[in-house]
C-alpha cells in the first residue's frame, strides 16, 4: 500500500468525483483510476461505489478513510515540524447541527476557530435528520437526545432554555384556556416536540395560524404578530419585537448532546473544536 494511493483516495472521498479529485491534487483523471484501482487491489476490496452522483465510499472505503485521515493527519504534523510551523493545524471538518443552532450557536464559534486555525476548512451542515457519524456523513454533531451507537463517544454540553414569546405589547392568555390566542409552532412531523405538547396542555383553545420546522421562521412570524411562539431563548431573547410571555410555567428545555466517532478521537481539528466548544458551552 503507497501513501501516495492513499492521498489519491483521500481527494475522491473528498470531492466524489475523479475529475475533480484529479483537479484538487494536481493529477490527470487516468491517473487517478490507475491509483485507486491499485489501492483497492492491494487491500481487497471496492472502496467506492460508482453512482450517477459520483462516487460514494463503501463500508470498507469508510474504514479506509478513517485511517487515513489519521494518516494524513500524522504526515502533516510531520512537515509542520520539519517546517517550524509547529501547532498549526490543516483539512476540512464537518460539523453537523440543527438549524437554528447552527446559525445562532455554532457561527460564531466556527468564527473564533477559524480565526485560530486558519488553515482548517470547516463545513457546517443544518438537517432535521440524524446525520450518521460511522458513514462520517459528520465528523462532529450536536443533537437534543444521547447517541445509542456503541462506537460514538458522546457528552452532554449545555442545557437550553425555552420561553413562550409574543410580539412586544401581547397580552398575557389565561393559562389552561387560550381562547382568543393565535400560535406559531412545529410543524406535524415534529408534533411530538416537548414544546408542542406544552403549547396544548397551556393554551388547549387556542387556534394554530402558523406552521414551521424551522424556528428562524417561526420567531419572525410571532414577531411579525402572527402568534405566540416556543421558542429557544438563544433566538427569542436576541430578536427585537418580542417580549416573553409568562404563563405561570416554563415551556420545557431541551439538553444538548455531542458526538463523534472513537476513530477521531485523535484528530487534532477535532479535538481543537471540540474544546472550544466546551469552553463556550458546557455547563459541567
Amino acid at each position: 500500500m503507497e501513501w501516495s494511493d492513499l492521498r489519491v483516495f483521500l481527494a475522491i472521498a473528498r470531492e466524489g468525483t475523479l475529475g475533480a479529485a484529479a483537479r484538487r491534487i494536481g493529477q490527470t483523471q487516468p491517473t487517478m483510476g490507475r491509483r485507486l484501482r491499485a489501492l483497492e487491489k492491494a487491500v481487497g476490496h471496492t472502496l467506492f461505489q460508482r453512482t450517477s452522483d459520483g462516487l460514494v465510499l463503501t463500508d470498507e472505503g469508510t474504514a479506509v478513510l478513517r485511517h487515513a485521515e489519521r494518516m494524513e493527519e500524522e504526515s502533516l504534523a510531520l512537515e509542520r515540524v520539519l517546517a517550524g510551523q509547529g501547532g498549526r493545524l490543516e483539512g476540512n471538518l464537518r460539523v453537523s447541527s440543527s438549524d437554528w443552532f447552527g446559525l445562532h450557536i455554532l457561527t460564531p464559534l466556527i468564527y473564533e476557530f477559524t480565526r485560530r486555525h486558519p488553515g482548517v476548512t470547516v463545513e457546517l451542515l443544518t438537517d432535521a435528520r440524524l446525520l450518521s457519524l460511522s458513514r462520517r456523513e459528520a465528523d462532529l454533531v450536536y443533537r437534543i437526545r444521547p447517541f445509542d451507537e456503541p462506537e460514538v463517544v458522546q457528552r452532554k454540553l449545555t442545557r437550553i432554555e425555552y420561553a413562550l414569546y409574543g410580539v412586544a405589547g401581547s397580552p398575557t392568555p389565561k393559562a389552561g384556556d387560550g381562547t382568543g390566542c393565535a400560535l406559531v409552532t412545529m410543524n406535524s412531523t415534529f408534533g411530538g416536540m416537548p414544546d408542542v405538547a406544552w403549547l396544548q396542555r397551556m393554551l388547549p383553545n387556542a387556534r394554530i395560524a402558523f406552521r414551521s420546522n424551522n424556528r428562524d421562521a417561526q420567531a419572525y412570524m410571532s414577531a411579525l404578530g402572527v402568534g405566540l411562539a416556543v421558542l429557544p431563548r438563544p433566538i427569542g431573547d436576541a430578536l427585537d419585537g418580542l417580549q416573553v410571555i409568562d404563563l405561570g410555567e416554563p415551556p420545557p428545555g431541551r439538553d444538548v448532546w455531542i458526538g463523534y466517532h472513537q476513530d477521531l478521537r485523535r484528530l487534532a481539528r477535532l479535538r481543537a473544536f471540540l474544546d472550544l466548544t466546551i469552553e463556550h458551552l458546557s455547563k459541567d
